[in-house]
Order: C-alpha cells, then structure tokens, then sequence
C-alpha cells in the first residue's frame, strides 16, 4: 500500500473544496494554496502607511464680558436732591451733571463773595489818602527846612503817609481774602451739584428729587467702551499667552458677530486651588452695541 505524501495530500484537499465552491473561490483559493505548498516561496507585503493625523485646533475658551469699570456715583455732602436730570439707561459723558442739591443758601454765599471782590472803595480811599499824606509831608518838610515849623509837625506828616501806605496794603490784603472766600464759596455750590466721573451709561438710579441724602450712592456709572474680558486659563497655557496678543470674541448673543480684542492682563500667579490663573482682555465697543454681563468664547490667535 503506497503513502500519499502530506504536501500532497492536502493540496488534492484544497482543490476538491475549490471545485465544490465555484471557480470565483477557486481561484481566490489557488493563490493560498500555493502558499502552503510552498511556503518558502511567498512573503508578506506591508501595509501602507498611514499619513500623519492634522494637530488638534484648541477648543475656546469660556469668559465673561464686563464693563471696564464700575462706579457708585455719591455726594460728599448731606443734603436733598432738588433735581435729578437722568435714569437707568442714560448714556453720560465725564463731566456732565446727573443731579443737583438744593442750592440756594451756597448760590447765595457765591453772590456776596463776588460782591466783595468787585468792591474796590476801600483801595481807592486809602489810595487817595496816601496821596494827600504825602502831598502834606512834603509840604512840611519845606516849611521845617525855612524854620516855619517844628521837627514835630514833620515828624507828625510822614507818620501819617505811612499810616496811609499801611491802610492801601490792608486794604488789598482784604481783597485778596474775598477773593479766596468767592473760591471757598464756588467750591461749596459745586460740592451741590454731581456730576459723572466717567463716560459710560447709568446702570441704576438709587434717590429721586426730594429724597435726603447721607451716606449713599446716587447712581452707578458703567463704563462699556472698551469692554473688558475675563478669562480663567489652565496652568498648562501659562507662557502660550502674552499681553498684546491678538483674540478673538464670540459672544453668546444670536446675531452677534465675533469680536476682536487684545490681551491686556496677564496674571502672573497661579491659583494653587484650581491650578489656573486669569487673564484680562480689552474689546473695543466704540458704538456700545455691545452690552456687558454676556458670556462668550475666546479663541487665542497664535
């Protein structure tokens, strides 16, 4: 009995079952069997290789848009608002007048300030008297030199020029103090009046006309342009962000296109607790069509 050899064997094996399955498998199969004949004979073929994945565009950041300051407008003095010439919502300018005390009794003072610096009777009086003092001193002093009148008649004269002279110097002196009380006086009747110390818009109106004021705001001013944008970074970033550097804002308002605003503050600690530290950016707002308190994203522009 003869032994069929087992490379043999089993490609009969392979060629029966290609029978059986048609020639499609037939000839997917012929290839692999070959290869067991004669496994020497063939080699893998690499895959190939894969090209290298693009770098990941970093995710935006969450902030925060505020206004870049925030003021409680007061007065220093104690008094009641006579008049008040704005509400919540007024766009101000630096300067401008938001309400006034009553100011009656200080307009008052301000008038007779002034009236004492315009007075110049005094000066005047004392200005002709130094005339006639030195006119009558010099006139005795000749007749003291023609032996018509004693060295105390002369004596006597000059006192009396110099007297003169003393009375024109208080009298400028006073002048010059109704001068500083009219200064005094304005000063007081401006303390009456509050005005705004920033451009902005007025966030909320605290006292209405005939309200008693101590101690307390009257309004708060909000500057919005520019805006400021406040973003908590990871500490991982630190170094990546740099003041002066270029940002872009979307805010979380629909139909509001991205912003661009620049890198102001960067914080140069790092809070231990959260590991991340803040930064400030600035975002113009020139038409303050931009409303503060609106959350948006940020993305760094490298």
């Amino acid at each position: 009995m003869h032994t069929i050899p087992r490379p043999v064997l089993r490609g009969l094996v392979l060629a029966a079952a290609c029978v059986a399955c048609g020639p499609a498998a037939a000839q997917a199969t012929a290839p692999a069997a070959a290869g067991a004949a004669s496994p020497a004979a063939g080699t893998a073929l690499a895959a190939p290789p894969a090209s290298a994945a693009p770098a990941p565009r970093q995710a935006p950041l969450g902030c925060l848009i505020e206004p870049s300051a925030v003021v409680d407008v007061g007065t220093p003095v104690i008094g009641v608002l006579a008049d008040v010439f704005v509400d919540r919502g007024s766009v101000v300018r630096r300067g401008q007048t938001l309400a006034q005390h009553d100011t009656k009794v200080e307009r008052a003072a301000v008038q007779l300030a002034q009236a004492r610096v315009d007075n110049v009777a005094d000066i005047q009086a004392a200005q002709s008297q130094i005339e006639f003092a030195q006119k009558k001193a010099e006139r005795t002093a000749q007749l003291t030199e023609m032996k018509f009148v004693s060295s105390q008649a002369r004596d006597q004269a000059d006192a009396e020029a110099e007297l003169a002279r003393t009375r024109l110097a208080q009298a400028r002196e006073q002048q010059a103090l109704a001068a500083k009380e009219l200064q005094l006086a304005r000063a007081q009747l401006a303390q009456r009046t509050i005005t705004s110390p920033i451009d902005g818009v007025v966030v909320e109106r605290y006292a209405a006309a005939g309200e008693r004021i101590e101690n307390r705001p009257v309004f708060r001013v909000a500057q919005i342009d520019p805006l400021r944008v406040e973003v908590v970074l990871p500490a991982a970033m630190f170094g990546q962000v740099r003041p002066g550097m270029a940002a872009l804002v979307r805010p979380e308002l629909p139909g509001v296109a991205e912003q661009a605003a620049t890198v102001a503050i960067v914080d140069r600690v790092i809070d231990a607790a959260s590991h991340t530290f803040r930064v400030r950016l600035t975002l113009p707002n020139r038409d303050q069509s931009l409303p503060s308190g609106v959350r948006c994203k940020v993305e760094f522009k490298s």
